[in-house]
């Protein structure tokens, strides 16, 4: 269990730190310009790992079709609507926008993988998302998705269900013993040509205007965000399912909130303290029940 925690907080804090890193991205670079870049160099650097610790680079003709299928749905349509959202929304919207995610995973894990829906499992996952709801009401107040804002949370929910059915992908080439740091790295190559071809049918540039935030932003989102997070986030995957791993979803927007508060001026109220209770709350019961369980078998008759 120590190790499962390590895990999910290592993801959310540096997926939380990456919506504020994201807002540096956006401008003169077209959003698939930024997402080829950035998964080109986290998965030219994870290969480049692999080789100086003398591991095989190339993957198994066998999970080809996984790979391809884990680059389209987690490393291009993610995160191209991702991009394009955050121009649209808000960061604080696109944040509790993706908390639904959660429980996608959970509905797609029993249509996919034939996990059960189990209760606690649920109901944690529904008390996240509406503390993370209420965490952000001072966002939400006086707004309605009307124009763009209409636009960028339906952008967001098919970023959502994309990132959950590429879930369901990681988990099946975790049980299929595939390696992981290899995987991961083909599986962001393929999603960088991906998002190089629909940059390049667009008509975008592929040249950057020189800007110290924008290349720190990369190397960030590239390294930490894409790689450590990933590679944490898919082993916590393969080690507690789908179910109670999609609800880094729900923590990652309070992480969200904090660097907002420390850099954007975001103010604390009294809802979103009772947000932020419900939430850790909801997130103890998603991640305990399996413990709790043994816990009470342990007890005395």
């Amino acid at each position: 269990m120590p190790v499962n925690i390590a895990l999910f907080f290592a993801s959310v804090l540096i997926w939380g730190s990456t919506w504020y890193a994201i807002t540096f991205q956006l401008g003169a670079t077209h959003p698939a310009v930024s997402v080829a870049f950035r998964f080109l160099l986290a998965g030219v650097a994870l290969l480049c790992w692999l080789a100086i610790r003398r591991q095989p680079i190339l993957p198994r003709r066998e999970g080809l079709v996984l790979i391809a299928a884990a680059g389209l749905l987690n490393f291009s349509i993610n995160y191209f609507m991702v991009y394009k959202a955050t121009a649209l929304l808000p960061s604080g919207l696109v944040a509790v926008a993706g908390s639904v995610m959660s429980l996608m995973n959970v509905v797609n894990a029993r249509l996919f993988l034939g996990q059960p829906i189990r209760p606690p499992v649920l109901v944690g996952g529904l008390m996240g998302v509406a503390g993370v709801l209420l965490l952000f009401t001072p966002e939400l107040d006086g707004k309605t998705l009307t124009g763009g804002a209409l636009a960028g949370f339906g952008l967001m929910m098919v970023s959502n269900y994309s990132a959950s059915l590429g879930n369901m992908v990681v988990s099946k080439t975790r049980k299929a013993e595939m390696p992981l740091i290899g995987t991961t790295a083909w599986s962001m190559l393929v999603g960088a040509v991906i998002m190089a071809g629909v940059a390049a049918g667009q008509g975008a540039s592929f040249v950057v205007v020189p800007s110290v935030p924008y290349f720190l932003s990369l190397a960030y989102l590239a390294l930490f965000g894409s790689i450590a997070a990933f590679l944490c986030y898919f082993t916590l995957l393969g080690r507690i399912g789908p179910g109670r791993a999609g609800y880094v979803a729900i923590m990652t927007p309070v992480v969200a909130l904090v660097i907002s508060t420390l850099f954007e001026d975001y103010h604390w109220t009294s809802a979103g303290i009772a947000g932020l209770l419900l939430a850790i709350l909801g997130n103890f019961l998603v991640m305990a029940p399996a413990s709790l369980g043994r816990l009470r078998r342990r007890q005395p008759a």
